[in-house]
């Protein structure tokens, strides 16, 4: 059985938050709780994703956001081999946190996505293009959608569900055959909603 672990960023994530909604929809969801989330430390989140990973038997995918993302990446690497693939929502910027010299340098050897908006105020779009790129991941750009959170209007949030099903059958990756990174719109999806993003 495949467990989801759903890793928030900072204050976590509430009622409105589309990952609550995914842990809604998702009945082997498990929300990762650190300690302090008002506190981004690199080495207390990703221990406590890590140990998440360990307690939980069979495959694991990742349903990440901002810091979590970083936390997640962080601890998979460690623990590949258990994970089935990695959704990676609005990363936080490293260099702002000061944890890119720790954060694995060269591509995952597991299947990851990378979701990003054009006007993200924790991550430029560059810089998620250019942390998929370094982690041989699939990069989704989602136009202007803020930080992709429940702010930005996203609570249900169906493409991103779909995106995270394709991560969890994708078998010619987890079999190790790396693909390029694939710059791909949420318009040619089917992607709507309520953000402004979707309503350019």
């Amino acid at each position: 059985m495949t467990t989801t672990l759903i890793v928030p960023g900072l204050n976590s994530s509430g009622s409105a938050h589309w990952q609550t909604w995914f842990e809604s929809r998702l009945p082997d969801a498990i929300r990762v709780i650190q300690a302090d989330w008002k506190r981004a430390s690199l080495p207390d989140w990703s221990s406590r994703v890590r140990r998440e990973i360990s307690r939980n038997p069979g495959p694991i995918l990742i349903a990440a956001h901002s810091f979590g993302a970083l936390a997640a990446v962080q601890a998979a690497e460690d623990l590949s081999h258990r994970i089935a693939g990695a959704l990676l929502v609005a990363p936080a910027d490293p260099d702002k946190f000061g944890v890119n010299d720790v954060l694995p340098g060269r591509p995952l050897a597991f299947p990851a996505t990378i979701v990003a908006s054009r006007n993200d105020p924790w991550l430029p779009f560059d810089a998620a293009a250019a942390l998929a790129a370094r982690w041989g991941a699939d990069l989704v750009d989602l136009g202007w959608a803020g930080h992709i959170n429940a702010e930005a209007g996203y609570g249900p949030w169906p493409f991103g569900l779909s995106l995270l099903a394709q991560l969890a059958g994708d078998e010619s990756q987890r079999a190790g055959s790396r693909t390029p990174v694939a710059l791909m719109s949420a318009q040619r999806h089917g992607e709507h909603g309520h953000s402004a993003a979707r309503a350019q």
